[in-house]
């Protein structure tokens, strides 16, 4: 009797133990695959949460676009590399990785952008976020190869390498690089083909990086910023348009 309760009871426990392994597999499986496919519900849920952090912000369009577009395409590993303190822009990604499940590191220059990041911030704010201190551009290119998410202050010295080199990465669940203060720098002329310069805020460059081989392939599509004002309001508003390959827009 306790021989077969011995062995029923180990067989349910390594059943269990399968159960489990399996689980944690699958979910292993979904977030390496998770960058191909864009997630309208968690842009949204991050965009709300966003709107109390512009209420604070100063460029308020640029972190809730921010949050929405880290949100919406399922970013686990999001890097932000600032020339000065972390700014509300860092908090939108906070609000993307509660969406997501993913996780924030700031680089910042040195203790006293540390320090005034904290005030600026809020302590509350500030312990969901993986502080980093050191040279922007070594940093950027060592947690680049993992983040599929990454934004880059253009005021910062040669951010246009780090921009450079960060677009130009091959990853194999792809990743969307941001580059914020654009106008500043003039740093859209040399932007590339493949980057969208955006009139949002101080102009916001966007790469979209290709995902390569495996079950993270993505179909690449032609698609084009439209922006547009409202006559009655004066608010722009800017979105994305995909159309079929071969097709465009008419101007």
């Amino acid at each position: 009797m306790l021989a077969s309760m011995s062995i029923l009871f180990s067989s349910k426990k390594l059943k269990i133990e399968f159960e489990r392994k399996k689980r944690t597999t699958y979910i292993h499986r979904e977030r390496r695959t998770n960058m191909a496919c864009w997630s309208a519900e968690n842009a949204t849920k991050a965009y709300l949460k966003s709107l109390k952090l512009g209420q604070k912000a100063n460029e308020p369009d640029v972190v809730e676009f921010v949050s929405a577009l880290a949100a919406g395409n399922n970013a686990q590993l999001m890097v932000v590399a600032c020339s000065g303190a972390a700014d509300y822009t860092t908090l939108a990604l906070v609000a993307a990785a509660q969406q997501t499940g993913g996780r924030v590191v700031c680089i910042l220059p040195g203790n006293e952008e540390l320090r005034m990041s904290e005030k600026v911030l809020g302590i509350k704010n500030v312990r969901h976020i993986d502080f980093v201190i050191g040279e922007a551009q070594s940093l950027v290119l060592n947690y680049c190869k993992e983040a599929d998410f990454v934004l880059i202050d253009c005021n910062l010295e040669n951010h246009e390498g780090i921009l450079r080199t960060v677009q130009m990465g091959k990853k194999q669940n792809g990743a969307v690089v941001v580059g914020t203060n654009a106008f500043c720098k003039e740093s859209w002329r040399s932007g590339g083909a493949r980057t969208q310069l955006l009139p949002i805020g101080g102009g916001l460059l966007v790469t979209r990086i290709a995902a390569i081989g495996g079950c993270g392939t993505i179909e690449r599509r032609k698609s084009q910023w439209v922006s547009k004002v409202d006559k009655c309001t004066g608010e722009e508003h800017v979105f994305r348009v995909r159309f079929p390959r071969g097709k465009g827009i008419q101007a």
